[in-house]
């Protein structure tokens, strides 16, 4: 699949915002922490995706109804699903002037009813981008860092309509957001996420 930026200017994937809140001390401590023991930005880009992936739980795995969206509560608390995490692992990545952007998928919903807007960001390295899902691994899950071909949480299965949403945006999707913000807890908003882009 050929990857789209949403814009040709690279400083808005280094951009930060009330979600991607980069300038946040937790997020810069956060930051130096793990690029105390990395060499280069790669081995950081590696351990920062690692810390979000198996540090931080997404939600609907381990039960936390908390709903999350900025990336410094995402650090905080603790939890978040594939959205927040994703919110989070940007943040730390742009600390560090790694450039971020988002992306999506739409995939059968966990219900089995109907279809969710999966969320997962891109990296930009050796002049390419590459797609990282940092959801969280369980079984049946395991998503790894990968600069040498995908490997992410979830393919998408085009026979049953899930789609691989090519645009690479600066900033997190509205309709993602807006349900996020506007969900009281977690059982709520596993029926609010958009399920289309």
């Amino acid at each position: 699949m050929q990857l789209i930026q949403e814009t040709p200017d690279l400083s808005a994937y280094l951009a930060a915002d009330e979600v991607v809140d980069h300038h946040h001390p937790l997020v810069r401590e956060t930051a130096a922490r793990l690029a105390a023991d990395a060499t280069d930005s790669y081995a950081y880009a590696h351990a920062a995706y690692d810390f979000v992936r198996d540090a931080i739980p997404h939600s609907a795995d381990s039960g936390d109804p908390r709903v999350t969206w900025r990336a410094s509560d995402v650090l905080e608390q603790g939890t978040g699903i594939c959205h927040a995490k994703a919110h989070a692992l940007a943040a730390l990545l742009r600390a560090e002037d790694i450039p971020t952007a988002f992306c999506y998928q739409r995939l059968t919903h966990d219900a089995g009813t109907g279809y969710v807007v999966h969320g997962l960001l891109a990296v930009r390295f050796q002049g390419a981008w590459h797609r990282q899902d940092c959801r969280g691994n369980k079984p049946g899950v395991d998503a790894r860092f990968s600069l040498g071909g995908e490997r992410l949480a979830f393919k998408v299965n085009v026979e049953s309509s899930e789609v691989d949403y090519p645009v690479l945006y600066a900033a997190p999707h509205a309709a993602v957001l807006r349900a996020l913000k506007g969900a009281p807890d977690r059982p709520y908003l596993w029926e609010t996420l958009p399920d289309a882009l």
